[in-house]
């Protein structure tokens, strides 16, 4: 018999092809990446193959021994960094950025969330690297080492700069301006690929660390003259109608609109929430605007009436800004200020940017009961929460601005068997099931909460506002929210389960549901003008609810807009009446204002903007 002699391969090049093809894989199977012709599919295919020869062509200078403990180790890093994406993706449907990575004392409270999104499967992402270690540890015939010489390193260096030129020249054509588009990160790794994203989002975070150094305060003269322009009256009849009036600010975790008037297994989801917006403002068409900092992104919109970063999460990242935040003006105008969560007040570096918010108290974990049996999930159940809470209000002085975050409608969605009001949804996904009870169990919490206002006479004096932070079902779940919807989940439809519930109760004040397009943006002015305070010489891109001159227009972190006839996401315009695509010149008219909203506000925040503004007036 003869023997078959294999071809000689190179250990490099193994690896590189093995990495190539399981990133190519992971793009089709873990991630939604929306593919429109072939050429972007071809892309796709070849974004990551100049990464890999880049930095598997460092052991073209090694010697044996040491080319193959580089290639393992190096291995081994690419894998995690493209498996912590996928893992990431998972829940929040976005890649990794490096600020994300700095939020590493939000770890050790995340618990089962990460729990369950991890799964024994996700051992096949790791397949290539279990392979590579036998190549090394068994040194079959076919894999060889032998020396390049420098003609060839040159040749194999020339031919991954050409691959990533011919990469970057072939996604220009097909998407122009690509690396201005910093909050697509879609975009950027459907381009240029996951790993190159990530180098690309290192040079942005060096940028963005060189922006506070360099800033003056010349360039927020643009940005104020923005901001004058835009400025919407107060509504007379409303301007100053809650004056002196406690203020409970209620963010309600996960919440989305789509619960609001809807029924699951027979029953309402939210019998409270439903009776309580008869007695209400209820804003049907308000949106969320956050970014990956979900909830922390929720809290510095509505406080400061700026827009989050598109990159990790404001209280991270710039905690230690000069803001004109909502506490700090409440404060300088007689109001006690503080935040109850029943949390670690590390979470979110919360203690750390709550002063710079202008809190006067933050109440956290330490300041409530917290036993196994009062809690779940995350932590203390909400009802226990509102319960320990009122103590907290009758004990502050008035009046008093005071924000209460709860905790039980948190993913992974779990309850105790005793707090389940309605049974779970029936459909594929278990994240959308187990949802619909926890905000069943977040809806009885409030009306015990609101009851005990009532009982020890908080109620008539205090303006009530609840809104929802962000989504709490993400896009990996549209095929079961498409059976709840009765309808495909497009992403006219997705863009429109951005709505969260917004419900102001002011004393004296007749229910009304306001169809205004409006965000979480605009709830610091609307707040302020009820309390009877102007905003006029504030920086701010949000508007008054209230007011009769409000432009129905409001732009959401990744760049989508809602106005009041057009929705616009993807690139691609869609008809609110039809929910069909149409003409994009359209929406054209928008396109500017949304993109110079984001670019100023992160202007302002990258640069520390704000402790250039002296104006007296500011905070009033």
């Amino acid at each position: 018999m003869h023997k078959i002699n294999l071809p000689k391969v190179s250990l490099i090049a193994i690896v590189t092809v093995m990495l190539w093809l399981k990133t190519y894989i992971v793009y089709q199977t873990s991630f939604d990446i929306k593919i429109e012709n072939w050429k972007q599919e071809f892309i796709l295919f070849i974004n990551p193959l100049s990464f890999l020869m880049f930095v598997f062509g460092i052991g073209l200078l090694m010697k044996e021994k040491n080319q193959k403990r580089f290639i393992v180790v190096t291995s081994f890093f690419i894998s995690a960094i493209l498996f912590a994406n996928v893992v990431f993706y998972r829940f929040f449907n976005d890649f990794l950025t490096i600020p994300v990575l700095f939020q590493t004392s939000n770890m050790s409270d995340l618990g089962s969330s990460v729990n369950e999104l991890l799964n024994l499967s996700d051992l096949l992402y790791f397949v290539d690297f279990f392979i590579l270690i036998v190549l090394v540890k068994f040194k079959p015939r076919f894999v060889q080492y032998r020396e390049f010489s420098k003609t060839n390193r040159r040749a194999f260096l020339l031919i991954a700069i050409a691959i990533a030129f011919f990469n970057l020249g072939l996604a220009e054509t097909e998407r122009p301006q690509l690396l201005t588009r910093t909050f697509d990160r879609e975009m950027l790794v459907k381009n240029i690929g996951t790993y190159n994203y990530h180098i690309y989002d290192a040079f942005l975070q060096s940028k963005s660390s060189a922006q506070r150094a360099l800033a003056d305060g010349s360039e927020l003269a643009d940005i104020d003259n923005y901001v004058r322009a835009g400025y919407n009256k107060p509504n007379e009849k409303l301007f100053g109608r809650a004056k002196g009036k406690n203020v409970i600010l209620i963010s309600l975790e996960s919440t989305q609109n789509f619960v609001i008037n809807q029924k699951v297994n027979g029953q309402e989801i939210t019998p409270f929430l439903n009776e309580f917006i008869k007695d209400s403002y209820y804003f049907e068409n308000f949106y969320h605007q956050t970014g990956q900092g979900k909830t922390s992104d929720s809290e510095f919109i509505v406080e400061n009436s700026l827009y989050p970063l598109s990159r990790g999460a404001v209280f991270f990242t710039h905690s230690s800004n000069e803001f004109n935040a909502t506490p700090e003006i409440l404060k300088q105008n007689g109001y006690f200020t503080a935040s109850l969560h029943a949390n670690n007040k590390s979470f979110w570096n919360r203690d750390i940017m709550y002063k710079s918010l202008g809190y006067e108290r933050f109440y956290s974990m330490t300041d409530y009961d917290i036993r196994e049996e009062n809690s779940v999930g995350w932590g203390l159940k909400d009802k226990d929460f509102f319960e320990q809470s009122i103590q907290h209000l009758k004990a502050m002085p008035k009046p008093y601005y005071a924000k209460l975050i709860t905790l039980t409608n948190h993913f992974p969605f779990e309850i105790h068997e005793e707090d389940k009001f309605i049974e779970p949804y029936d459909s594929s996904s278990n994240t959308l099931n187990n949802y619909f009870p926890t905000v069943r169990y977040q809806d009885e919490a409030l009306k015990h909460f609101v009851q005990r206002l009532k009982d020890e006479g908080l109620y008539e004096n205090s303006i009530i506002i609840l809104y929802g932070d962000h989504y709490g079902i993400s896009e990996n779940h549209n095929k079961a929210m498409g059976q709840f919807l009765g309808s495909e989940v497009t992403p006219f439809v997705s863009t429109q389960l951005q709505r969260v519930p917004l419900i102001i109760h002011i004393p004296g004040q007749k229910g009304k549901t306001v169809s205004t397009v409006s965000g979480q943006i605009d709830l610091k002015p609307t707040l302020l003008h009820l309390l009877g305070i102007d905003t006029k010489q504030d920086i701010e891109f949000g508007s008054d609810l209230f007011s009769k001159d409000k432009m129905e227009f409001t732009v959401l972190r990744d760049g989508s807009f809602i106005t009041k006839d057009y929705v616009y996401t993807r690139e691609i315009c869609y008809d609110k009446k039809t929910g069909e695509p149409t003409d994009n010149n359209l929406c054209e008219p928008y396109l500017e204002k949304a993109k110079n909203e984001l670019e100023f506000s992160d202007k302002i925040i990258y640069g520390d903007l704000l402790r250039f503004y002296e104006d007296t007036n500011a905070i009033k």
